[in-house]
């Protein structure tokens, strides 16, 4: 009899045993993996002329890859631009992302979505440069610099430390011409033109060329992406705070754009897109010279940057709308 109870309660531990490691075994498979840290990146932006840049902070904001350091505006008007940007991430809940000015530049350009930005507070911004560089000093090496205007910050920032500016993990870039300007009326391609971000400041993007820092390049050749009417459409029905300022946005810049355009061109976006899907925008290593007209050439000799010169338009319209209206 007390062997029979041993052997039965032997039995019954067994059981207990074996259900409690399937039991296990079935709970550790079920885990959702452990999310990857965030990117930290700081966001240098001419937002307020195209509507491209006001899509390109869209998108950042709807990335859980990104942690957004700061906004730095750039290029004329910074203040004023800076106002646009604080207005944008307050009306989206993101008031915890510093924004700041950038180095102040004379520009006739018509900042098509000032009426926006005029109706934010008139607050002093701060130094874009400074934050820049110590943000930088904070995070050394962690740092992805998404570089969507004109470089004078960029510019700026090496001037005054060098070395500090070195620190950066890379910047991604909106800018430069390699084979295909800016295209036609109908469509069709153009040769290799002075691409506006590099002509409004050679000297920024020479310097930028030779900081020693890892650049990735989006050129005209592979970010002239269309935001057709069924799209557009789409974002702006979406009623979201985020798409409604894209709403309010894209309005103001038609009216105001002296081309007259109605379909936005999403070259902002396509550097964004590459800091965590570069697979969509696959990036080559080039050697570029700079000329002073802002004309960016390929030439003999050890790279200097990787450029993209052709992207995954479909793969890159379904990545946006999906994040834009939360599919």
């Amino acid at each position: 009899m007390k062997t029979a109870r041993a052997f039965l309660m032997v039995c019954w531990l067994l059981m207990v045993t074996v259900t409690a490691v399937r039991t296990a075994s079935g709970q550790q498979a079920a885990a959702p993996k452990t999310a990857a840290v965030p990117q930290l990146v700081i966001i240098d932006t001419d937002i307020g002329d195209d509507i491209d840049d006001a899509f390109a902070l869209g998108l950042a904001l709807r990335s859980p890859e990104l942690k957004i350091l700061g906004v730095t505006t750039a290029f004329g008007d910074t203040e004023l631009r800076a106002r646009l940007a604080s207005r944008y991430l307050e009306a989206v809940g993101r008031r915890d992302i510093p924004v700041v000015a950038g180095v102040e530049t004379k520009t006739d350009n018509v900042m098509t979505q000032a009426v926006y930005a005029r109706r934010s507070p008139e607050l002093v911004h701060g130094d874009g440069v400074q934050f820049l560089l110590s943000q930088i000093r904070k995070y050394p090496g962690q740092i992805t610099l998404i570089a969507i205007g004109p470089l004078f910050n960029v510019q700026a920032a090496i001037e005054r430390d060098p070395e500090t500016f070195k620190k950066l993990k890379r910047v991604v870039m909106m800018g430069g011409s390699i084979e295909r300007g800016y295209d036609g009326k109908n469509g069709e391609h153009r040769p290799a033109d002075a691409e506006w971000n590099i002509k409004q400041d050679p000297a920024g993007a020479k310097a930028l060329f030779a900081a020693g820092v890892p650049i990735f390049m989006m050129p005209l050749d592979s970010t002239q992406i269309h935001l057709e009417t069924a799209e557009r459409e789409k974002i702006f029905a979406h009623g979201s705070p985020l798409t409604d300022q894209l709403t309010l946005l894209y309005h103001q810049w038609r009216a105001l754009n002296p081309m007259h355009a109605t379909v936005p061109t999403l070259f902002d976006p396509v550097a964004v897109t590459y800091t965590f899907r570069p697979e969509l925008c696959p990036a080559s290593p080039m050697r570029i010279e700079v000329d002073d007209k802002g004309f960016t050439r390929p030439v003999s000799g050890t790279a200097n940057v990787q450029v993209c010169m052709d992207s995954d338009e479909q793969g890159f319209l379904r990545l946006l709308m999906g994040r834009l209206t939360g599919q």
